[in-house]
């Protein structure tokens, strides 16, 4: 099912013996465009201190109470790596996190979660073989903040269009599915959805996404109503407006009246 990603934003966390916190912010991969880890905020459980919780320690997601349930013990969170959440999560910092837990990388294979498309074929193999990877792959991560990119200018091939109001995303694979943009004030703030993979960069310095597509060319593509289900339908009818190739798998997504973000090259 798809989800818009800031209602999800406050959802309870809770360890298998007992409370954790409640969600502040989601990291996202700007590579892959998949939600890697939620920042949780503690209270005095755990001194105040923010802590990173992957999907992959998901064990079930309550949606109709607004609750995550890891697979973990709060003492499994409360010895977990510090992290400074005023700063992108570095891959050192991953490695670490991903040795902590025992979980294999979900970076280093083709796959959107190591070899495969969902974040619990990775706690399959927990305390498995971490994944090789090259020279590369080991230097900075492609994580950013959810909170922190929404507002960011989106850029047309010929005019500013509007800005990121948020992303909405696979609630089982976790991958980020579009940015929702908010339109400038002349088109009466109406909302579109484009797909990360269209996005040709983002300037992490200048606070823009930018796009090859005319402004007018979004002003006039199909609407999208914040409180109504994205069906297949709908989705044919935006790739099909665009003259993109459809990308999605058999499963027939709906959304739960929620809004999510894009693909970048550093910029």
């Amino acid at each position: 099912m798809l989800r818009v990603l800031h209602d999800l934003e406050r959802y309870a966390v809770s360890a298998s013996d007992g409370d954790v916190g409640n969600v502040a912010d989601f990291y996202f991969d700007d590579e892959r465009w998949a939600i890697r880890y939620l920042v949780v905020e503690t209270g005095h459980l755990f001194a105040g201190r923010p802590v990173l919780i992957s999907p992959i320690s998901f064990r079930q997601v309550d949606w109709s109470t607004r609750h995550f349930h890891l697979a973990l013990t709060q003492k499994n969170v409360r010895e977990s790596p510090s992290v400074d959440v005023d700063k992108p999560v570095s891959r050192q910092h991953e490695q670490h996190y991903a040795a902590f837990y025992g979980y294999p990388n979900y970076w280093g294979n083709s796959g959107l979660w190591g070899t495969g498309a969902y974040p619990a074929l990775l706690a399959a193999e927990r305390r498995g073989e971490v994944f090789p990877e090259s020279a590369a792959e080991a230097g900075d991560g492609h994580l950013r903040s959810a909170r922190e990119v929404r507002g960011y200018t989106l850029q047309g091939s010929d005019d500013v269009i509007g800005h990121l109001d948020g992303f909405i995303v696979d609630d089982e694979t976790w991958q980020v599915r579009y940015m929702v943009i908010a339109t400038n004030g002349t088109w009466f703030g109406k909302k579109v959805l484009i797909a990360p993979q269209w996005a040709t960069r983002v300037s992490w310095t200048t606070r823009a996404v930018y796009v090859n597509i005319p402004r007018q060319a979004v002003k006039s593509c199909p609407e999208w109503d914040p409180n109504a289900a994205i069906n297949r339908e709908y989705e044919t009818r935006l790739y099909d407006y665009y003259g993109r190739p459809v990308q999605w798998a058999n499963a027939e997504p709906s959304l739960e009246a929620t809004p999510p973000l894009a693909r970048t090259l550093h910029g």
